[in-house]
């Protein structure tokens, strides 16, 4: 199993060591010839999702990874990832992500909350958080804080509004892998 990691910005070093702490090789994907390597799913962790979506244009990166993710390439959005997969963005989730809905960085919090098929509270790490404000048809909630959506699998796509990779905790890592 090989997975590509958007490494345009954000935790994505986090990201390749958890799957490292798993036995899963990763590669990182800065331009489009990173892009055409063989994979078996994509983690688009945080970042600022409006530079990230520029720059996925500007890298010609936006068409290819729309495509594949259309076509079933297991695919996980963290915080900013879970923007750029709704409606709005790339289109590829039937979601409604409401940005930064957590306010600025002093806003960022840590919590423990329940998430649906896991037995424990999973730790979650929200900076600058969005948070889903619909979901569509297909689309199944997986975790919720404060009533706000967190967590949603829509397929073979998961996202959070939090940051897995900042905890110690692999089970939403496992969760995405299950799907590959």
């Amino acid at each position: 199993m090989r997975i590509a990691v958007l490494a345009l910005q954000g935790a994505f070093l986090e990201h390749r060591q958890m799957l490292e702490r798993l036995g899963v090789e990763s590669f990182e994907v800065r331009q489009l010839r990173d892009w055409q390597q063989p994979k078996d799913g994509l983690i688009i962790p945080g970042g600022e999702s409006t530079t990230m979506m520029r720059l996925l244009h500007d890298l010609q990166l936006y068409d290819p990874i729309r495509k594949a993710i259309q076509e079933g390439l297991p695919t996980f959005g963290t915080c900013a990832g879970l923007i750029l997969l709704d409606q709005q963005h790339l289109g590829t989730m039937d979601i409604d992500a409401r940005r930064n809905a957590y306010g600025r960085q002093l806003g960022s919090f840590h919590t423990e909350a329940a998430f649906r098929g896991f037995g424990h509270p999973v730790p979650m790490t929200f900076i600058r958080a969005p948070y889903i404000n619909k979901v569509g048809d297909g689309v199944e909630v997986l975790a919720k804080v404060d009533g706000r959506i967190v967590a949603a699998r829509q397929g073979r796509q998961l996202v959070t509004a939090f940051h897995p990779e900042l905890d110690e905790d692999l089970s939403v890592h496992r969760l995405f892998l299950d799907a590959v």
